[in-house]
C-alpha cells in the first residue's frame, strides 16, 4: 500500500511544478500567443499585430495594459517581508487565482466584485491594492478608488504600501509630458486633506477611510472600494457595516472596469463578514467567493524522509487531508505544525482547510464543525412571520397577526387536534435596549415521542421585561397552552416598574396554569452554574447525536461562536450572542427528566411540579 501512495504522491508533486515566468508570460493567466520568446495576450497581439515589429521598450509600454501579471513584475516594487529589502513583484500561487477571477470578470466585460476571505499572510490584501493601482495607473484618469479599514491606521498601512510603489515606478515606463520629460507618480494631498491622496499626473484620488465613520466616504466620485478586514467592523446601533457599504454602493456604478472588494480574515459567525460570506458561496450575491486554504500555500511544505512512518504517524483528520488532495510533504509540515498547538482547534484556526473551519475553529469551541454542519442542514427559512396577540395580558383569546419583518419566525402553526403536552416554550430573558442581549422566546414541538423535538417558531427581539413574560404567555396560549420555561435570573434580581419580577412571574402562574416552577413557591428557570453547565453539556449531546431538529440558521451561528474558556466558564464569543442557544440548552435539559402527567398547577397544588427534578 505504501508503494502505491508514494507513486501517488510522485504524481501529485509532479502537478504541482509550474513554470511560471510573468516577464515572458509563461504560465500566466488567459489566453496567450507566442511572439518570440514571449507569451503575449492573445487580445493585445490581435489589437496590435504589428507587436513583433516593436521595440523592446514600445512592446513594455504597450503590453502593460493588456497584461497585469507582466506589469507587477517589471513595475511594481514591494517590500519583501523575510528579507525587508525592496524588490519587484512576482504573484505567488495564491495571488495568481485571485488575479485569475478578477482579470476574468474584467475581460468578460463585467464589474469586479469580490468577497475575499483570507488564512493566514499570503499577500491577498497587497494583490487587491496593487490590482487597483493598476487601473489607476495605466487604465484610466478619474478613476477614484476607496481604501477603508475598521481602523484609520488599517488604511493607511496600505496607503503606505502604495506610495512605495510610486517612488520606485520605473522612469522609462511613466508618461512623458509636451517636452517627452517623465512625469513622476507622486501622492499630494487633495485640498489639504490628509485622508484623500491624489495621484496628480493621472487626476485619481485614493479615499483612505474608516468603517466607524461612513460620512467620510459620501461625497466622492467612486469608481473602486477595497474594504478590509471587514469582519472586523463595528456593528452597533451607532456604527454598522450596512451603512458604510450603503455609501459605496450608492456612489460605484456597477460598470466594467469598477471593483468592489471586501476582504478579512474571519472573525467568527454570524455577523455582516459572514453573512455576505455566506450568500456569495450561495450564489445570491454580486460578489465571487474566494479562499485559500492554507495547503495552497506554497512555503507550508515539509520534506519526508520516511513516508511509511510519516503514514502510520497520520490520525483521521490527516488522513482525510490526503483524500482532499494534499501530498505527503503538505500533510508532514502540518503534522509538525500541529505540535506548537495545544489542541487540533487551534492549529485550525490559525491555519483553515476549508472556510468553516476559518469561521468556526477558535481553540475553545464547544461544539464541532461537523455536527453543526448537520445540524445546520434542517435549517430553512420560516413560512410565516408576524407576532401573537391579545386584547389584554390576562385574555385567553390570541390570535397569529401576519407582518413581513415581525419579530417572530414560525416553521409550522400549531395543529389542531394538538395538545399542551405536544408543545414548550422557553424563555431567555435580554436587555430592554438596542444594545443589549436580545430576548427570545422558542417554541418546540413534542408531538411525536420517537421523532426529536423540533422548532418550530421563535420570537426574537428587545422588550420590557413585564411585557415580555406575558408575550410568552400569549405564545404559549397560541401553541395549544404549552408548557411554558421562562428564564427567571433576570427577573429575580432586577426591579421593573413598580413591580419585582419575582411579583410578574408569581402573577403568570397564577393565571396560567402550565408555567414550570423549579421548586413549590418558586416560578420559572434558574440558570446559576450547576444548571448551566448541565444544560450546554446536554446541549451539545443533542447536537451530537442530532437529537433535535432546528429550523433557525441564527441558532447554528451562536453555537459556532460559542467558546469554553481555560477557567471553565461558558459564554458567546466576544462581539456576539447565546440568547438563541440558551433556548435550547434550557429545553432539552428539561425535557431529558421524565414529563409529568400535564395538568393544571393551582397556588394550593405547588408540590406538582410541570417538569419534576
Amino acid at each position: 500500500m505504501i508503494d502505491e501512495i508514494i507513486a501517488e504522491n510522485r504524481r501529485r508533486n509532479a502537478a504541482l511544478v509550474t513554470h511560471y515566468d510573468p516577464l515572458r508570460g509563461v504560465g500566466c493567466h488567459g489566453d496567450r500567443v507566442a511572439v518570440g520568446d514571449c507569451m503575449l495576450p492573445a487580445a493585445m497581439v490581435r489589437d496590435h499585430p504589428e507587436v513583433a515589429s516593436l521595440s523592446d521598450l514600445d512592446r513594455d509600454r504597450l503590453r502593460v495594459r493588456y497584461d497585469f501579471e507582466f506589469w507587477c513584475a517589471r513595475c511594481v516594487t514591494i517590500k519583501d517581508k523575510l528579507s525587508s529589502r525592496n524588490v519587484r513583484f512576482v504573484p505567488n500561487a495564491p495571488q495568481r487565482r485571485l488575479i485569475a477571477v478578477m482579470e476574468g470578470q474584467r475581460q468578460a466585460g463585467q464589474p469586479v466584485r469580490i468577497i475575499l476571505l483570507k488564512a493566514r499572510q499570503w499577500g491577498g490584501s497587497t494583490l487587491v491594492q496593487i490590482y487597483l493601482a493598476w487601473l489607476q495607473i495605466v487604465h484610466h484618469r478619474q478613476w477614484n478608488s476607496l481604501i477603508c479599514g475598521h481602523l484609520k491606521n488599517t488604511a493607511r498601512a496600505i496607503k503606505r504600501m502604495y506610495n512605495l510603489l510610486l517612488r520606485h515606478y520605473p522612469t522609462e515606463m511613466l508618461d512623458r509630458d509636451v517636452n517627452g520629460e517623465p512625469i513622476a507618480l507622486r501622492f499630494r494631498p487633495f485640498e489639504g486633506t490628509r485622508d484623500v491622496q491624489e495621484i496628480a499626473s493621472r487626476e485619481c484620488l485614493v479615499v483612505m477611510g474608516s468603517a466607524r465613520s461612513e460620512d467620510a466616504v459620501r461625497g466622492y466620485d467612486l469608481a473602486m472600494a477595497h474594504l478590509t478586514e471587514v469582519a472586523f467592523w463595528n456593528d452597533t446601533a451607532m456604527h454598522s457595516p450596512d451603512d458604510v457599504i450603503r455609501s459605496v454602493a450608492g456612489t460605484i456604478a456597477p460598470t466594467a472596469d469598477t471593483v468592489v472588494v471586501y476582504e478579512s480574515t474571519a472573525n467568527g459567525v454570524g455577523n455582516f463578514f459572514h453573512n455576505e460570506w455566506m450568500r456569495a458561496v450561495q450564489h445570491e450575491s454580486d460578489k465571487t467567493a474566494v479562499f485559500v486554504p492554507w495547503s495552497e500555500i506554497e512555503i507550508y511544505r515539509a520534506p519526508v524522509d520516511d513516508a511509511e512512518a510519516l503514514w502510520r504517524s497520520l490520525d483521521d483528520y490527516e488522513h482525510a487531508l490526503w483524500k482532499q488532495g494534499c501530498t505527503l510533504e503538505m500533510i508532514q509540515w502540518y503534522h509538525l505544525k500541529r505540535k506548537e498547538y495545544a489542541s487540533h482547534a487551534l492549529m485550525m484556526a490559525e491555519f483553515p482547510s476549508n472556510d468553516i473551519e476559518a469561521f468556526t475553529a477558535t481553540g475553545w469551541n464547544v461544539f464541532s464543525t461537523e455536527h453543526l454542519d448537520a445540524l445546520r442542514a434542517h435549517c430553512m427559512a420560516p413560512v410565516d412571520t408576524g407576532d401573537v396577540e391579545a386584547p389584554h395580558k390576562l385574555s385567553r383569546q390570541v390570535r397569529w397577526v401576519q407582518a413581513t419583518g415581525g419579530l417572530m419566525k414560525v416553521w409550522r402553526h400549531p395543529e389542531a387536534d394538538s395538545r399542551a403536552a405536544d408543545y414548550m416554550v422557553t424563555v431567555d430573558v435580554g436587555g430592554r435596549s438596542d444594545k443589549a442581549d436580545y430576548s427570545v422566546i422558542a417554541v418546540f414541538d413534542l408531538h411525536h415521542r420517537e421523532q426529536p423535538p423540533e422548532v418550530v417558531a421563535q420570537w426574537r427581539g428587545h422588550i420590557d421585561h413585564d411585557l415580555l413574560a406575558w408575550k410568552a404567555v400569549h405564545i404559549a396560549r397560541y401553541y395549544r397552552n404549552a408548557r411554558l420555561v421562562i428564564e427567571s435570573n433576570t427577573l429575580e434580581t432586577e426591579q421593573t416598574g413598580a413591580d419585582a419580577g419575582e411579583y410578574i412571574l408569581e402573577e403568570i402562574g397564577r393565571n396560567y396554569k402550565m408555567l414550570y416552577f423549579r421548586q413549590p413557591g418558586k416560578p420559572g428557570f434558574q440558570t446559576n452554574v450547576k444548571t448551566k453547565r448541565r444544560a450546554i453539556y446536554e446541549l451539545v449531546k443533542m447536537v451530537r447525536l442530532q437529537g433535535y431538529v432546528e429550523r433557525d440558521n441564527d441558532a447554528v451561528n451562536e453555537m459556532a461562536t460559542y467558546e469554553q474558556a481555560p477557567n471553565g466558564k461558558f459564554a458567546a464569543m466576544r462581539g456576539h450572542h447565546d440568547d438563541i442557544l440558551m433556548t435550547r440548552a434550557i429545553a432539552l435539559y428539561l425535557l431529558k427528566r421524565p414529563l409529568a402527567t400535564p395538568h393544571p398547577i393551582t397556588p394550593t397544588d405547588k408540590q406538582q411540579l410541570l417538569f419534576p427534578l
